[in-house]
Order: structure tokens, then sequence, then C-alpha cells
């Protein structure tokens, strides 16, 4: 109990009894792994008994596809609010670039873990809206290094740019330290250069 209180509040994974086991499981699930955690110890942070998971769940899967889904949804929605605000197509980069690194370092840090390294513990139905949703918030980069690209500030394929944004910025979840030498900031605009080829 007393560890769910220090998790973050985002989205579907709130302070309801439904939002405290998606914030629990994001936590377990990424720091020990979705395979090794059970019920039982999912119950106990939530500060439950283990039956009264499933009056939300129907099974352990569904708790892990509601974590992936809530992460999508809540980073989709701040990626559409990054392009809604930006001026220029730089400026939207920019926003798209900031949203995705506080999605992987920020509030949504252990779902979205999660949402990469249990991928392959859902089967293909359960990840079919998940992709769908995924395809969404990458066509949202994808119009915007088109865009850039139409301006003369990209130079290459944009589907291939966005693969090695996407691998940098999903790196940064290996040795990023929020406390550290650099603020997330300053990591988006060092990123936006390079992106940028500047």
């Amino acid at each position: 109990m007393q560890l769910l209180e220090h998790l973050p509040l985002i989205g579907g994974m709130d302070d309801s009894p439904r939002g405290r086991v998606l914030r629990a499981a994001a936590y377990l699930f990424h720091e020990q792994g979705y395979a090794r955690t059970t019920v039982r110890e999912l119950a106990q942070i939530v500060g439950i008994q283990s039956g009264s998971l499933f009056h939300h769940f129907k099974t352990k899967d569904d708790i892990l596809c509601a974590v992936m889904e809530e992460a999508i949804i809540y980073n989709l929605a701040q990626m559409k609010l990054a392009i809604e605000v930006g001026q220029t197509a730089a400026e939207r980069l920019k926003g798209l670039i900031r949203a995705e690194l506080e999605s992987i370092n920020g509030n949504t840090s252990n779902a979205m873990a999660v949402l990469v390294y249990e991928w392959n513990a859902i089967s293909r139905a359960q990840q079919e809206p998940l992709l769908a949703m995924r395809q969404e918030y990458e066509t949202l980069w994808l119009n915007v290094l088109e865009d850039l690209k139409q301006q003369g500030h990209v130079h290459h394929d944009t589907f291939i740019w966005r693969r090695l944004i996407s691998g940098a910025t999903f790196g940064t979840a290996l040795w990023y330290k929020p406390n550290g030498r650099i603020s997330l900031e300053e990591l988006t605009e060092i990123t936006l250069a390079m992106a940028l080829g500047q």
C-alpha cells in the first residue's frame, strides 16, 4: 500500500480501484517481469484480496493488456496535444520528441517499459487493437517529418528517420537520470537538433 502512494497518477492509472491495480501492475511487471509477478503480490500492493482483482479484470493477461493500452492512450493524447500547440513543423517535432522522452522517462515509464518488454506475453488477438493505436501514434510522427521534408529540413526517408529518432528516444531509458546533469528539456533540444541535422 505504501509503495502505491508513490506511484504517479496518470490517465486511466488514477486513484480509482481499477487505476490502483494498473499502477501496481505497471510497477511490478516492469520491476520483476510479468511472468514472475503473482496475482497475490499484485493484490498485496493494492491492499486487497487476490480475488478482488477479478472484479475489474477477468485474467492476469487482461491486466497486462490494460497497462499497455493505458500507456498508449495517455501518450497518444500527449502527442496530439504537441501537434495542436506547435505553430510550425519544427515546433511540432520538438513537441513530439519532448512528449516521447517524457513517456519513456517520466510518469509512464513503468507502463512504457512493460509495453516494450512484455509485448510477446500477449496473444496476436490482444496485440491487434494496440497496434491500431500504435499506428495512429506513428502516423502523427510521419506526417510532421513529411512536412519538414517538404520544407527542406529533412533529407532522408521519413520512415527510416522516424526509426532513428525512436531508437534515440527509447534508448534514453537505459542511461537518462531525471536528476542527472541534463534536463529533459535540454535532451529534447539535442534530439531535435540531431533530427534536423543541425
